[in-house]
Formats: structure tokens, C-alpha cells, sequence
């Protein structure tokens, strides 16, 4: 049986009026925790506690004087904030946000499309972003923009990598690439009955490992290297103004909501959780409100972080994502193929089974914690200031 039109359109604004309304929610809320974090007040004029403080300022935004810099390359200067909106948008589109809902006769989820190949979605969709970042800061055709793209570009390359490889461990520990395949592998017990089946249990370190990168992915403090102010100017998007400038500011939000939901739908089962013995007419709420709770719990740990570290130095950066996060990320993804090849061969004890994981957690943790002594070890030494230049000796001259 055919599914209806309305059905797809339903889900396609359902969906993406969710997550505008989240990412709406987000700005408000970042600006309220981070003000209390630092004594301040934050937005409380405009509505109840200042919620439509963002709905002002988007429209303000909007409506505000687009300046354009005569030496800017046009078309790809334009062009660069609509790819970053749209890979944004993109991205959530195999993210389920609920369980089946019925509705009029027909029963359906609440996700976009569900692909065959929705984990590499993400990562594709991810390197779109890339092009955003980068095409701004060259088509600027100034310095600071430029060096901020260039960053940008080589910081969110090097995290792909580490990205990549714990979704991968994901996909081989469920033995799908499809999306719902993944959330329903979770919604069971895990390694031990009465445990939830989440995969950030069994793939710790991939999941460590994943939360770190998304938030150097979406440019975020500690890792705003792209936009740093002291240095920069303000990065990549320095010769924007107006509605260009809000689409910037827009993509950057959408990714912290983005990856919030990626992450847990990879690891924390996305929408799955129980339901109370709730009647079937009220029970297809509950998968929406865990799929809210779990990813509030991420998007606030964005904000502590912008609100507790300082910006990091841009070297480190790089020697985080290359020596720590990408070496971990492939040995957990071998670690996982053994796993899953030992399970087909009849599997462990679950003594066994705990013993080998706690063996293999020591080992990234001790690796974790070796990598800042060697980083300290090798650093260079501070070179000494320069002291008075030597004065020459005066000769005396015989009269």
C-alpha cells in the first residue's frame, strides 16, 4: 500500500520544526546559564525570563543593513553561509526524534528518511560543513578570515577522522549502517539484565572519544580556534554583516543540537526508554520526551564548557585529535571486530568478557594520561629574554 503524501511532509516539518524551536531554546538558554555562571543577569526583558529575547534578535538580524565588501569574491561569498544552513538541516534528516506514531489511519516514525547507509549520513553531511567554513574565509579575500578557514577546515578534517572511526566501531558492534537498526539494538538489556543496552557502555572509549570530536566538529569552546577574537579578529566570518552573519550563527547552533542528537542516537539509544505501562493512546509521547531529556544533557554540556575553559591553544588541538583521539578511536575499532568475531564463534563469560574490557579501559586510560606528560616533555623550552646588548669596550687614544 502506497503511503500517502501528507505523510512524508508531516514527518519533514515535524522534524525540522523541532529542532528549530530546540536550537531557538538553545541561544536563550546559553545566554541565561553562562550570564549565571559569570554574575550576570542575561536576557530578561523581552517575554517571560527573556525567551523571546532569540525571536527579537533573529529578526533584528534579518532586517539589519548586509554590508558587502567591494573586494570579496561574490558568488562563492554568498554562497558559503547557505551551505553551512543546509548541511546543517541536512544532517538531521535520518535522526529519529520518537517511536511510531498513528495518525489519521497510518502509522509512521518520526524521522525524515530512514537511509540504509544513515551512520555515514552524518559523516557526509559533515564534510559538507567543511566547505562553508573554508569558502568564507577565502572568498573574504582578507587575512584574518582566511587563517580562521584554514584552521577551521584543517581542525574539523583531523576530528572527521577520529569521528569516523568510532562510528564505525558502532556499526560493527550493531552490524547495521541503518539508523533505526542501531536504536532498536539499544532498546534491550545491556551486558548485564536490568542495564540499559546503550552502546555507550560496551564502546566507552569510541564514545569518549566521539563526545570530544563533536565538540571540536561544531567550532566550540574549548575549540573555537576558527573564531578566536584575540587573534583573529573574528575568524572565518569577519567580513560578514546582517542576514549572512545570522546564518553563520545559525549553522554554528544548529551543530551543537545536531551532534547532541547524534550522539545520542548512536550511544544512548535515541528515543528508546520506558513507558510506564502508559496506554498506547498517551505511550507515544514518552520516546520524544527521552529523546528531548537525553540530548538537554549534551547541548548543557556544551554550554558548562563554553562557560568553565578557556580556549585552547591551537597546537594542542591538533596533537589531541592526531596522537590521542585517532589512535584510540582505530585500536577500539579493532578491539570491536574481535568482539563481534568472538561472539559468532560462541561468545564469553561475562566474566571473562568484563575482565577484557576493564584491561582495555585501563590501557586508554593510562594512554589518555601519558599523552599531557608527553606533550609537556617535548614542549620546547621558553627562550631566555633578551638581556641589555654587550657594550663596547671604549679604547683609549694616546694623546
Amino acid at each position: 500500500m502506497d503511503t500517502p503524501l501528507w505523510v512524508p511532509i508531516f514527518q519533514t516539518v515535524v522534524v525540522f520544526g523541532y529542532f528549530l524551536i530546540v536550537t531557538a531554546v538553545l541561544i536563550w538558554a546559553e545566554r541565561r546559564i553562562v550570564a549565571m555562571m559569570q554574575t550576570r543577569v542575561g536576557p530578561n526583558r523581552v517575554g517571560p525570563f527573556g525567551l523571546l529575547q532569540t525571536l527579537v534578535d533573529g529578526v533584528k538580524m534579518f532586517f539589519k543593513e548586509d554590508l558587502t565588501p567591494g573586494m570579496v569574491n561574490r558568488p562563492i561569498y554568498n554562497l558559503a553561509p547557505v551551505v553551512g544552513v543546509v548541511a546543517g538541516f541536512l544532517s538531521i534528516a535520518v535522526v529519529p526524534i520518537g517511536g511510531e506514531v498513528t495518525l489519521f489511519g497510518e502509522t509512521f516514525t518520526l524521522v525524515v528518511a530512514d537511509l540504509s547507509v544513515g551512520a555515514l549520513w552524518f559523516l557526509a553531511m559533515g564534510s559538507l560543513h567543511v566547505y562553508s567554513v573554508f569558502l568564507a574565509g577565502w572568498a573574504s579575500n582578507s587575512p584574518y578570515p582566511l587563517m580562521g578557514g584554514v584552521r577551521s577546515s584543517a581542525q574539523m578534517v583531523s576530528y572527521e577522522i577520529a569521528q569516523g572511526l568510532a562510528i564505525a566501531s558502532v556499526f560493527v558492534y550493531a552490524g547495521s549502517l541503518r539508523i533505526s537498526d542501531i536504536v532498536a539494538a539499544q532498546s534491550g538489556d545491556g551486558l548485564i539484565a536490568g542495564m540499559p543496552g546503550w552502546y555507550a557502555i560496551p564502546l566507552f572509549p569510541a564514545f569518549l572519544v566521539f563526545v570530544v570530536g563533536m565538540v571540536a566538529e561544531a567550532g566550540r569552546p574549548p575549540f573555537d580556534l576558527g573564531e578566536a577574537e584575540g587573534e583573529l579578529v573574528g575568524g572565518f566570518n569577519t567580513e560578514y554583516s546582517g542576514l549572512r552573519f545570522g546564518m553563520f550563527m545559525l549553522a554554528e547552533f544548529m551543530q551543537v543540537v545536531t551532534m547532541s542528537a547524534i550522539v545520542v542516537t548512536l550511544f544512548l539509544g535515541g528515543p528508546s526508554g520506558p513507558t510506564f505501562g502508559l496506554p498506547d493512546s498517551v505511550a507515544w509521547i514518552m520516546p520524544i520526551f527521552w529523546f528531548f531529556l537525553k540530548m538537554s544533557l549534551f547541548i548543557f554540556f556544551f554550554i558548562l564548557l563554553r562557560g568553565a575553559l578557556p580556549r585552547t591553544r591551537y597546537h594542542r588541538l591538533m596533537d589531541l585529535g592526531w596522537k590521542v583521539l585517532i589512535p584510540v578511536a582505530l585500536v577500539w575499532v579493532l578491539v570491536t571486530a574481535a568482539f563481534v568475531l568472538i561472539e559468532e564463534q560462541g561468545g564469553l563469560t561475562t566474566e571473562v568478557r568484563f575482565t577484557m574490557i576493564g584491561i582495555a579501559a585501563a590501557i586508554v586510560l593510562g594512554l589518555l594520561l601519558a599523552a599531557p606528560a608527553r606533550a609537556k616533555d617535548t614542549t620546547p623550552p621558553e627562550p631566555e629574554p633578551a638581556g641589555e646588548p654587550d657594550q663596547p669596550e671604549h679604547e683609549e687614544v694616546a694623546p
